[in-house]
């Protein structure tokens, strides 16, 4: 396991985790009606989109470098760590990075800087991080497959600090994919709601900040931990895993190992809100035999952030824990899936400590790790 010693989340609804709690405690969502023209998408759609003017001027950084930057300094702040030393490793997150320069024509910023590798290492220049930076791009379980990557790492001995940052801003590109597939609903999303049709899109960046031991200032039985996880992938189809849930099944029971379900507080599904990924999360938790756990989404308040997803999750699920909560769905009513899960449309108390993510995306890839606070020296 490995200590979580810092974090922030950057969305439309606040710049610092603390704000984007108070949001989503407070039932807000930024998600918003956009007409045909908005980023070039020839249709209406709804999202969650930042309003640029207030997103602090880099120059000569992209916009989705911007957020990135933005979000890791704040995470930074929180702590005494040197970012020159050769000691931490920077992990970025992201499915699509700076896609969007694709639709700039001409591009102010140089070809090579479309690869999400070239936006990472100007990043780490931004901070002076020495070691080479690491992007994870897997698809809607890249924030997961980062962080894993990050305890595995820390594991290892090989490094003390790891800096992992999920991030996407949406583009032309990005919302005409998703349409493309059927897959967008017109109004706010409703995860595992029987009336879903589909899910809204969100940008955001996301920090979390690991080490391989706590803090001086933090006790081993105190603060938040990354327990364990894994990736499993069924391989069922290009954009979808399988609608049995063996792969996500197979994550879940891994990352759980000996940890009995009766300490979960909750888990925090993928919760897209489109009709097989919902489904598919039912079977797998039901397979997983955690019916009795109750169960959320985040996607009503965000829409699906890609990349920034599984940090940003994480941060919020840790957040709410931290005051006794389980975060209501929102959009939630009347259950749509096949297989029994407790959700709930509004915020529930909890004493419990432990919390279960869940990711599946694109390719049949599917994610689930395992957080806790405090219990274990």
């Amino acid at each position: 396991m490995v200590w979580k010693i810092a974090d922030n989340i950057y969305s439309p609804l606040g710049v610092t985790t603390a704000a984007n709690y108070a949001a989503v405690s407070q039932g807000r969502s930024m998600l918003r009606s956009y007409e045909a023209g908005t980023l070039g998408v020839p249709e209406p759609f709804t999202a969650s989109l930042f309003y640029w003017d207030s997103v602090p001027s880099l120059e000569g950084y992209t916009r989705f470098e911007r957020i990135v930057i933005q979000s890791i300094a704040e995470a930074l702040s929180q702590t005494a760590i040197d970012p020159h030393s050769n000691r931490l490793l920077f992990i970025l997150a992201t499915t699509k990075g700076n896609i969007g320069l694709l639709d700039a024509c001409p591009s102010p910023y140089p070809q090579e800087r479309v690869l999400p590798g070239v936006a990472a290492q100007a990043v780490a220049r931004h901070f002076g991080f020495r070691n080479q930076p690491l992007v994870v791009s897997n698809a809607c379980i890249s924030g997961l497959s980062a962080q894993l990557t990050a305890m595995r790492l820390l594991q290892t001995g090989a490094y003390d600090v790891a800096v992992v940052c999920g991030a996407d801003v949406l583009s032309r590109f990005i919302v005409s994919g998703f349409s493309s597939l059927k897959a967008l609903s017109p109004c706010d999303c409703r995860p595992f709601d029987i009336e879903r049709v589909g899910l809204n899109l969100g940008e955001a960046a996301a920090t979390i900040v690991y080490a391989a031991r706590p803090l001086p200032s933090q006790t081993a039985d105190a603060g938040w931990q990354a327990v364990g996880g894994a990736v499993r992938n069924d391989a069922y189809h290009i954009s979808s895993p399988s609608p049995r849930g063996e792969g996500c099944c197979q994550a879940i029971r891994a990352a759980l190992g000996e940890s009995p379900a009766a300490d979960l507080a909750f888990i925090n599904a993928h919760g897209t809100a489109t009709l097989y990924n919902d489904q598919m999360e039912s079977a797998a938790i039901h397979r997983a035999g955690l019916s009795a756990v109750p169960v959320n989404s985040l996607k009503g308040y965000y829409g699906h952030t890609m990349g920034a997803a599984g940090v940003l999750e994480t941060v919020l699920s840790m957040a709410a824990l931290d005051h006794g909560i389980i975060p209501a769905t929102r959009g939630y009513e009347e259950l749509g899936v096949s297989h029994p899960l407790m959700l709930s449309a509004s915020h529930q108390p909890t004493g419990k400590r432990a919390f279960l993510k869940l990711l599946s995306g694109f390719g049949g890839c599917n994610a689930a790790m395992l957080f806790r606070k405090g219990g274990v020296s």
